[in-house]
């Protein structure tokens, strides 16, 4: 059984424009000590996704909706608030995007952190403190001890994602969810929370949703990749089946226009033209349709249905894609 079975999810906002579809029937399984990467630019609905799973849209304007978000059996759509919470920050983590304004600028740095572990761990005040100092190092916070005692706005941006990542992980969750983890990192850092990760997931059996736009952290940490267009799911894929055979027109625009480091010369960066769908107007056809450069004349006819490629490999694309 998965860890994660997450089934014809849809999130809805209401606007006075109309009600926006930001995830439109997304359906997938993660397995236990899984890496999925969830791919895609911004609006196609990777954080609304996450935020959906983990329970954190609000109601209104926020309307969710599936057929099943089961974590380990437990049917998460099913839950009280309360029950919700109990399992939010225990079994299941999730670094947010925003470093800035996901700590509370009034608590210290310690206080947020001891919170966590207090709660769900039910660590006394001392065992807390020093399990948070050990998070900090963890991370890779110098002065770590002393650093408990400083408020968020003493703190860098990328200091304040690694006080995040170190919140996350302070509980070893079943399910991790990186909601763009290392965006605000130098690269030295970045590398540093990549094999962090890595050896959180070995550990432990940690499942992780890594939802990224750079397509070559995903390539090097991710055992599996769901690309999103348009708040669904379009194309699914072992990490090196979809970057050798991508089957759909959008992942073929998003490796176009990614720089690559594992040769010289080549071919130049291809942009993909135009701007994403309006998500509170019907989409009958492919979402991709107008921004794509190798649609065919069937595309302009019906909806793509799901195609298979392989095991684990399918993309909703009418065009042959194959070299």
């Amino acid at each position: 059984m998965a860890l994660l079975s997450v089934r014809n999810l849809q999130t809805r906002f209401a606007t006075d424009r109309g009600v926006v579809r930001a995830v439109d029937g997304v359906s997938f399984d993660l397995e236990e000590g899984e890496v999925l990467g969830l791919v895609g630019e911004s609006g196609s609905g990777k954080s609304v996704t996450a935020l959906s799973i983990m329970r954190l849209v609000p109601e209104p304007p926020g309307r969710v909706t599936a057929d099943a978000i089961t974590l380990e059996g437990t049917d998460l759509l099913r839950l009280s608030e309360a029950q919700a919470r109990e399992i939010r920050g225990a079994r299941m983590a999730m670094i947010f995007q925003d470093p800035m304004r996901s700590l509370n600028p009034v608590l210290t740095v310690g206080r947020q952190m001891t919170e966590v572990l207090r709660r769900h761990r039910k660590l006394d005040g001392t065992a807390a403190r020093r399990r948070a100092i050990e998070l900090l190092e963890m991370v890779g916070i110098p002065m770590a001890e002393r650093r408990l005692a400083a408020y968020p706005h003493q703190f860098s941006g990328g200091m304040r994602q690694r006080v995040m990542i170190a919140i996350a992980l302070s509980c070893n969750p079943r399910l991790l969810i990186a909601d763009e983890a290392t965006t605000a990192l130098d690269v030295t850092i970045q590398a540093q929370i990549i094999d962090l990760v890595k050896r959180l997931q070995h550990d432990s059996g940690t499942s992780v949703i890594w939802i990224s736009h750079d397509l070559g952290v995903v390539a090097g940490l991710c055992d599996r990749v769901n690309v999103m267009y348009a708040g669904r799911i379009v194309e699914t894929a072992p990490v090196r089946e979809l970057f050798h055979r991508p089957a759909h027109g959008y992942t073929l625009g998003l490796m176009g226009s990614t720089p690559r480091l594992d040769g010289t010369g080549g071919p130049r960066l291809t942009p993909i033209e135009g701007l994403p769908p309006n998500l509170i107007d019907p989409i009958p056809l492919c979402p991709f349709l107008p921004r794509c450069r190798v649609a065919v004349s069937e595309c302009r006819q019906r909806p793509p249905e799901r195609r298979n490629f392989g095991a684990e490999h399918w993309a909703a694309c009418l065009a042959d894609l194959s070299p």
